[in-house]
C-alpha cells in the first residue's frame, strides 16, 4: 500500500526562506503530490507540509460565498474562536457516514509530515492550527486501500453546507460547514491556500484522487474539502 508523505515547508525558519521554500515545494510537487497507497508502505506521495503562520498578509480566501447554513443560521463571520487550543479525538461528516477518532501527524526527520498510519483514522497536522481556532486546520485522510475504501473515500461527494463537527479533547465541539471542495492535479496543488490563515476559522479535509496512475502507483490528483466555523460548543463544566 502506497503511503501518503509531503515536501517539506519547515515550520521552522525565517521569512526570507519561505518564498524559496514555496518555490521548492512546487517543485516538488511535480513528482511528490497527491497519491494513494496500492502496494507497500514504502513508496511515497505527497502532501504539502505549511509554513507557521506569519504577519505576511493573507491569500485570498478560499470557496467564495458562504452557502447557506441551514438550521445553524450562524454567522461565519460573527463566531468567535474557541478560546483554548485543543487537540481534535473524533471527526464526524454525517453526509458521507464518518463518524471516526483522529490521530496526530507531525514532522519525520527528513522533515516531511507524517501520514495516518490507519487507513480508517484520519489525521490532524498539530505543528499547525487546531480546529475551531482562527486559521486553517488541517485533517488528512486516506482514500483507499489495496483492502478497499478508506475513511475518506467519499470525501469528494461532500456539497456546499454539509455539516463537520470535530469533538476536541477537552471535550468542546467545534461545527463547521462545507463551503467548496475541489480537485487539483498533484502539480497545481494551492499550498499556501490549504494551510494559510486567511481571517477565519477553518477546517481543511485532504485526501487523493482523480485518476490513477497505474505506473507510479499512485493517484494524480488530490481533493480538498474546506469549510468554515459555524459555531462551537463549550466543554462540559467540571462537577465539583
Amino acid at each position: 500500500m502506497k503511503q501518503m508523505t509531503s515536501p517539506v515547508l519547515s515550520p521552522r525558519g525565517g521569512a526570507g526562506k519561505r518564498a524559496g521554500r514555496w518555490w521548492i515545494a512546487s517543485a516538488v510537487l511535480l513528482l511528490l503530490a497527491g497519491g494513494l497507497f496500492v502496494t507497500g508502505l514504502q513508496d511515497r506521495t505527497g502532501l504539502p507540509v505549511p509554513v507557521a503562520p506569519t504577519a505576511e498578509p493573507a491569500p485570498a480566501g478560499v470557496g467564495g460565498a458562504l452557502p447557506s447554513l441551514g438550521e445553524t443560521g450562524a454567522d461565519p463571520a460573527a463566531v468567535f474562536p474557541l478560546a483554548q487550543r485543543s487537540a481534535p479525538v473524533e471527526l464526524r461528516i454525517p453526509a458521507i457516514d464518518v463518524s471516526v477518532p483522529v490521530s496526530e501527524l507531525g514532522l519525520n526527520p527528513d522533515e516531511t509530515v507524517e501520514v495516518p498510519t490507519d487507513f480508517q483514522k484520519p489525521g490532524w497536522y498539530r505543528l499547525g492550527t487546531a480546529p475551531g481556532q482562527l486559521g486553517s486546520a488541517v485533517i488528512l485522510g486516506h482514500v483507499d486501500s489495496f483492502r478497499g475504501p478508506a475513511v475518506f473515500f467519499r470525501l469528494r461527494t461532500l456539497q456546499a453546507g454539509d455539516a463537520v463537527e470535530v469533538t476536541l479533547t477537552d471535550g468542546a465541539v467545534a461545527r463547521f460547514a462545507v463551503t467548496e471542495v475541489a480537485t487539483y492535479p498533484k502539480d497545481q496543488f494551492p499550498a499556501e491556500q490549504v494551510y494559510g490563515a486567511h481571517g477565519n476559522s477553518a477546517l481543511v479535509l485532504v485526501t487523493c484522487g482523480g485518476e490513477f496512475d497505474h505506473e507510479a502507483r499512485s493517484y494524480r490528483s488530490n481533493v480538498v474539502a474546506y469549510t468554515t466555523l459555524v459555531g462551537t460548543v463549550a466543554p462540559p463544566a467540571v462537577q465539583n
